[in-house]
């Protein structure tokens, strides 16, 4: 399929295809991997732009469960290529597991599929190591860190002492000194830091050639594709309230997993940026610590968590619940520039007999006109609920959006309202057929 054409004068310019984004809304696991999996079907590339295999996103096909963690959801599609960004870091013993699980589930011919950028930074053993011993010293101040060493990755990283693909690729000799030097930076912070370095450098040296036919330069490959008018989808990690600047600081991941996380993670200008799809859970969740205006620690939280299935892909910890956050999504919305929302569990408020969300944050007896910056701030506000009459009936079944119960209809128009922006799907279901789309 050929770009547009732009003329200036007698000097004609390719336009190059605008890429749909994907991004979490809230605190993350929202269902973004059936949203990718359902626009892969009409896509050449589906992208990861950030985080690393912190990230846990499911998709169901067929009854088979598919669980995805550095993998881009879009990999199940056989006629879509998979790129794994420069922005992403990368656990490679991580990723060749992660591809075996699937394989045994019914992936298949990835290896035609997946491309990684050689910019990629690499998550090593120690680094894992490193992240659980820095939240033993926080004690009490622990974040609830995943364990999977992405922190310890990205601040490598920002030190510029960090691996990247391209250099595990290059002259193996300057990767082991290199590697060497990083162990003995961290060994210095913490002593009781055991690494088997030459066991480990063997290791890696097997890694190369497994992942050498995979890693391309992926900046210049996207461009080409855009150019050549290939359809680019791009799958944000993590969530909008789990950003590193924009989300509830300290308690968030350390890359950008908002709309900015896209062009640094992928080398994309914003002028690429096209459609941007936020997921919004029917309701909130979120893992780990940190401030929760709207959390029920009740019976209603009790049934969004088990009827929900709110149990972490990667962490396996149970989700905080809570009703759905409307102050917070007209933050994220604002950061992001959302186009159109996908609203998801929705048939997971089907038994209840009114249902709320919260339309304002009160303190001290006066209503906030921002969303507050610090944790401490955001701990004492009081969420004001507009409360909606439930629909009491299933809608697991409902494929059409007229068919859905008037209350059901009636809570999604309300939260277009707020937030003034479309919904464009509803997920009523586990299954890739269990999406409505109201268009």
């Amino acid at each position: 399929m050929a770009c547009d054409i732009r003329k200036n004068g007698n000097v004609t310019y390719p336009l190059m295809k605008k890429v749909t984004v994907v991004l979490g809304a809230q605190w993350g696991d929202e269902g973004k991997g059936k949203v990718v999996d359902m626009l892969a079907a009409h896509a050449d590339l589906v992208c990861r732009c950030q985080g690393g295999n912190n990230a846990g996103h499911t998709v169901v096909v067929e009854a088979q469960e598919y669980d995805f963690h550095l993998l881009p959801s879009g990999i199940i599609n056989p006629k879509c290529k998979s790129v794994i960004g420069n922005g992403v870091v990368i656990h490679l013993p991580g990723l060749f597991e992660e591809l075996q699980k699937n394989e045994d589930k019914g992936l298949k011919d990835w290896q035609k599929r997946l491309l990684i950028s050689d910019r990629a930074h690499i998550v090593f053993d120690f680094h894992q190591q490193v992240d659980g011993l820095q939240e033993l010293e926080k004690g009490k101040q622990s974040l609830g860190t995943t364990k999977k060493g992405i922190g310890p990755a990205y601040s490598s990283k920002a030190t510029r002492n960090g691996l990247r693909i391209a250099d595990l690729l290059g002259d193996f000799n300057s990767f082991s000194e290199k590697f060497k030097s990083l162990v003995h930076s961290y060994q210095r912070m913490f002593p009781s830091l055991e690494v088997d370095v030459e066991a480990e450098l063997s290791r890696y040296h097997k890694f190369a050639q497994n992942i050498r036919p995979l890693v391309v330069e992926t900046v210049t490959y996207l461009h080409s594709a855009l150019r050549q008018g290939k359809s680019v989808l791009v799958e944000g990690a993590n969530a909008a309230m789990l950003d590193i600047d924009f989300g509830t600081y300290p308690y968030v991941t350390s890359s950008n997993c908002s709309i900015g996380g896209v062009c640094t993670g992928l080398g994309l200008p914003p002028s690429t940026i096209g459609e941007v799809v936020g997921v919004v859970k029917a309701y909130t969740t979120r893992v780990g610590d940190g401030p929760f205006p709207t959390e029920l620690k009740d019976a209603i939280g009790d049934l969004l968590q088990t009827k929900g299935g709110e149990i972490g892909v990667t962490t396996k910890r149970k989700r905080r619940c809570g009703w759905l956050d409307i102050p917070l999504l007209q933050y994220t919305s604002m950061v992001n520039g959302y186009t159109k929302l996908c609203l998801t569990k929705l048939d997971i408020l089907d038994s209840l007999p009114e249902v709320k969300m919260c339309v304002a944050y009160k303190k001290e007896n006066e209503l906030l006109e921002y969303f507050p910056s610090s944790a401490a701030e955001l701990s004492i506000v009081e969420p004001q609920y507009l409360v909606l009459p439930g629909w009491q009936c299933s809608i697991e079944d409902v494929r059409e959006y007229n068919s859905l119960p008037p209350n059901a209809k009636a809570f999604v128009e309300k939260i277009q309202e707020l937030l003034q922006v479309p919904v464009g799907w509803i997920g009523v279901g586990k299954g890739r057929e269990s999406i409505i789309n109201v268009e």
